[in-house]
C-alpha cells in the first residue's frame, strides 16, 4: 500500500466487564454516533500520550460512572479491523472488579448478556471476532 492510500491507525480500547454470574456488559451506541444502535464492549479512544489502561479507566468513569484500577484490568486479546477511512486497533481487557454502580452517563442502553448470547446482538465489525474468543474463555 502506498503512503497516499495508507489509512490512519486509530487506537480504541475496550473492556469485557464480567459480573459475578459470568455475564458480560454490552452498551448500545447512542443515536448521533457512527454505528448508532449497534452493541459494543464499553471503552473508547486512547488520547495522545495516554496508556490504554488509563484510557479505559477514564472511559469507564465517563461512560458508566464506575471506577477501577489498572491492576483489575487483564489484557485478553485485540481486534485489528480496516474500516473505510481508518484502521482500528482495539485491545480488549477483561475486568471483574470495579467500584460503584453502573449508571450509563451518555443515555446509552446497557445490558448484561450471557456469553453464549453475545452473538444475538448486532455489533460493529471490529467487535464481532471478539465474541467467539470471549465465549471460549468464559
Amino acid at each position: 500500500m502506498s503512503d497516499a492510500t495508507a489509512k490512519p491507525i486509530v487506537m480504541v480500547v475496550a473492556v469485557g466487564l464480567i459480573d459475578a454470574d459470568g455475564r458480560v456488559l454490552l452498551a448500545q451506541r447512542p443515536e448521533g454516533k457512527s454505528m448508532a444502535g449497534l452493541w459494543e464492549f464499553p471503552g473508547g479512544k486512547v488520547d495522545p500520550g495516554e496508556s490504554p489502561e488509563d484510557a479505559l479507566i477514564r472511559e469507564l468513569q465517563e461512560e458508566l460512572g464506575i471506577d477501577t484500577k489498572e491492576s483489575c484490568l487483564a489484557p485478553f486479546t485485540f481486534a485489528s479491523h480496516a474500516y473505510e477511512d481508518f484502521h482500528l486497533l482495539m485491545p480488549l481487557y477483561l475486568c471483574r472488579r470495579w467500584w460503584g454502580d453502573i449508571v450509563p452517563q451518555e443515555g446509552q442502553a446497557v445490558k448484561w448478556v450471557r456469553p453464549m448470547r453475545l452473538k444475538d446482538y448486532p455489533m460493529p465489525p471490529a467487535d464481532v471476532p471478539l465474541v467467539a474468543m470471549l465465549q471460549d474463555y468464559l
